[in-house]
């Protein structure tokens, strides 16, 4: 079975060497948008679906963006029912919002929800005989999506660069992603003035989120060299700049910098996939709710402490690259500086050690829907059985659960 895996990875590797991933064309900044808007090429008066999430519509975060749409004589139809999970019915409602209103073009505000939430829709749109589940796998959009803009107020899950949409099935307790390069949007923005509101909270967990991404392509069997450099540079960019975010969330060119390492990552593990942090965070935000970028900032370091010596030589180069070890010190003693450099840095930001949500019953599903989703998905560089992915979550659930699995 795992030759069959093996083989599976390098079928993915090659369409990535031969066919190639496509980018977004990357805009930065208020003047940024003004061009993103221009491209679109709409006529005045177009209508244009604008997906958000009601909080952001609330806080008024969304106001710069649609007040630069209205000057450029488009009509804002705003969307803002998704949720921080987003389900399918949030991406049905979307799809009903953008034909009874005649819409030419989608423009999505927000984090990783609601940027994924966009793509479905888009997706939908050009696909209107599939449903939304019968879009889940790979490659079952294959036709350009409507005109549309990504532009991220979270700098974490990178969705304004791949080529991955997931999305939640509560009925079922799935979570699950369709995969297609026609997902990756036409247009990204980064705008830092659209996350200065952010608490530390999310912005801590949302950039450990980014980090995952970068460290979880390195550690992939697929990194190759653009990959490779591009998360190298997302690690450097959150180890700089997230301490000085923590503490003034107010300075846009660190934040712009945290934009720009999320953009990275996301081009990087586009390219690579991720692995098993993901895979059990998937579970837990399918089963629970618990926030994506949360289950993976707490099942980080209980993951890397797993693979242990296995992954030293990966983990020493990331401490290179981010001067976090000296060049002077063994293999292990560079792995271990950049693991303690994680733990401080989480420390540093609040992020809680357990997930009191996790009930002990739950437990054996978790563990299946875990590695039904890594196998063959992810081409991991060592692979976990049920045990190992029991001995991952036996450390982050609370120890009074735990008792009642025994």
């Amino acid at each position: 079975m795992r030759f069959l895996y093996r083989t599976y990875h390098f079928i993915l590797k090659c369409i990535v060497i031969f066919i190639g991933i496509p980018n977004p064309k990357l805009h930065r900044g208020r003047s940024g948008l003004v061009n993103a808007i221009a491209s679109l090429g709409l006529a005045p008066n177009s209508n244009v679906l604008f997906v958000t999430d009601r909080q952001l519509e609330k806080l008024g975060v969304t106001s710069p963006v649609k007040r630069l749409l209205e000057d450029a004589q488009l009509n804002v139809v705003v969307y803002s029912n998704v949720e921080p999970n987003p389900t399918i019915e949030n991406v049905e409602s979307g799809v009903s919002c953008y034909l009874d209103s005649q819409c030419q073009a989608i423009v999505s505000v927000g984090g990783g929800s609601v940027l994924d939430c966009g793509k479905f829709i888009g997706a939908r749109i050009v696909k209107p005989n599939k449903s939304t589940a019968q879009l889940k796998g790979l490659f079952k959009v294959l036709k350009r999506l409507p005109p549309n803009i990504a532009i991220p107020t979270t700098a974490g899950t990178g969705s304004e660069t791949t080529v991955a949409a997931v999305i939640n099935d509560p009925e079922n307790k799935q979570k699950y992603a369709a995969t297609d390069f026609m997902l990756v949007p036409q247009h990204a923005v980064l705008m830092p003035e659209l996350t200065t509101s952010l608490p530390p909270h999310i912005t801590a967990t949302t950039a450990i989120d980014a980090l995952t991404h970068a460290i979880e392509a390195l550690l992939s069997i697929n990194c190759m060299t653009f990959a490779r450099q591009k998360a190298l540079d997302a690690c450097v960019l959150i180890f700089e700049h997230l301490p000085e975010v923590l503490k003034n969330g107010q300075n846009k060119e660190a934040r712009e910098s945290l934009l720009l390492a999320s953009h990275y990552a996301g081009q990087a593990f586009t390219r690579t996939s991720v692995g098993y942090v993901h895979a059990i965070s998937h579970q837990l935000s399918a089963t629970y709710g618990t926030p994506h970028g949360l289950a993976n900032a707490v099942l980080l370091m209980p993951v890397l402490r797993w693979y242990g010596k296995r992954i030293h030589k990966t983990l020493a180069q990331i401490a290179r690259a981010c001067q976090l070890t000296s060049m002077d010190y063994p293999l292990e003693k560079q792995a271990e500086d950049l693991l303690t450099h994680i733990e401080r840095l989480l420390e540093q930001a609040n992020i809680q050690s357990q997930l009191p949500e996790i009930r002990a019953q739950d437990i054996k599903h978790l563990i299946q829907a875990a590695l039904n989703e890594a196998h063959p998905d992810y081409p991991v560089p060592v692979f976990m059985s049920e045990l190992d992915c029991r001995a991952v979550l036996n450390t982050v659930i609370p120890i009074e659960v735990l008792e009642q699995t025994v």
